[in-house]
């Protein structure tokens, strides 16, 4: 077993962020009642744009990040891990390299969002370190919006 591995995506990889997404947000399609934003998404531009980063364990793509640079923060835009490497901490891995990448960049700060029913991705960030400050629609979704400090760390 080799140690995870977390490096920009490049196209090669989109077939497999694709079916990661594919597969970890088709579960919230009912709750939501549409399919969510990530599943939209356009990860041949994400990858072209380098906002998109990758986790492999064991010589295959496990998992992927997308991080998109605003004025005094970084915004975590989205994180996935195939169904069955969820729960191992690659999640949590993913996280904290988005972290160190804020600081890196020179923000003290970084935002995400994720959906009103994603109650148990809430209670996450909320285990993490993330407050919520604010609720809104946005992009036809009903989000909870986060944040951490990451002046004090």
């Amino acid at each position: 077993m080799t140690a995870p591995r977390i490096r920009p995506a490049d196209e090669a990889d989109r077939p497999d962020i694709e079916a990661i997404v594919r597969e970890a947000y088709r579960g919230y399609i009912a709750r939501m009642g549409k399919p969510p934003g990530p599943m939209l998404d356009d990860y041949a531009a994400r990858i072209a744009a380098r906002t998109a980063w990758v986790i492999e364990e064991d010589g295959g793509v496990a998992g992927l990040i997308v991080l998109l640079e605003k004025p005094d923060h970084l915004l975590l835009d989205n994180v996935a891990i195939a169904p069955e490497r969820q729960g191992s901490g690659l999640g949590r891995r993913l996280l904290a390299f988005a972290e160190s990448e804020a600081r890196r960049r020179g923000h003290r700060e970084i935002r995400l969002y994720t959906h009103e029913t994603m109650t148990e991705n809430q209670r996450l960030y909320r285990a993490l370190g993330y407050e919520e400050t604010g609720r809104g629609t946005e992009a036809g979704f009903a989000r909870v919006f986060m944040r951490k400090s990451l002046a004090g760390d």
